[in-house]
């Protein structure tokens, strides 16, 4: 029986001593994404000096929260508590992102921003 491509174990990090597949790393990468887009929104308000929340916490909270849904979703984790976990997040950035595109255009120097 062959595994599937993403479930076999990724051999450049067999140095780490983890076991680390495809899909764990879509995972890992999911998961970093959606922590760090808090990174994003700090340095965005400081800048300004009030709280702002740019488009690009948007985008990095789609991404990272699609990216964990697979993991949950597809791997052989399937993990349903880790899908539900997901499936809000990435409707909320997804409609959020759907808002700001809607109330400030696709470049937002045309709307004055």
């Amino acid at each position: 029986m062959d595994v599937p491509l993403l479930d076999q174990p990724l051999t450049w990090l067999y140095w780490t001593g983890l076991h680390v597949t495809g899909w764990k790393l879509i995972g890992y990468t999911g998961a970093l994404m959606f922590a760090t887009r808090w990174f994003v929104q700090f340095f965005a308000s400081r800048r300004a000096g009030r709280p702002v929340i740019p488009r690009a916490f948007w985008y990095m909270s789609l991404v990272g929260s699609l990216m964990t849904l697979a993991y949950f979703g597809f791997s052989k984790k399937q993990d349903s508590v880790g899908v539900i976990q997901n499936l809000f997040p990435a409707f909320t950035a997804a409609y959020s992102l759907y808002l700001d595109i809607r109330h400030r255009g696709w470049h937002r120097e045309k709307a004055g921003h």
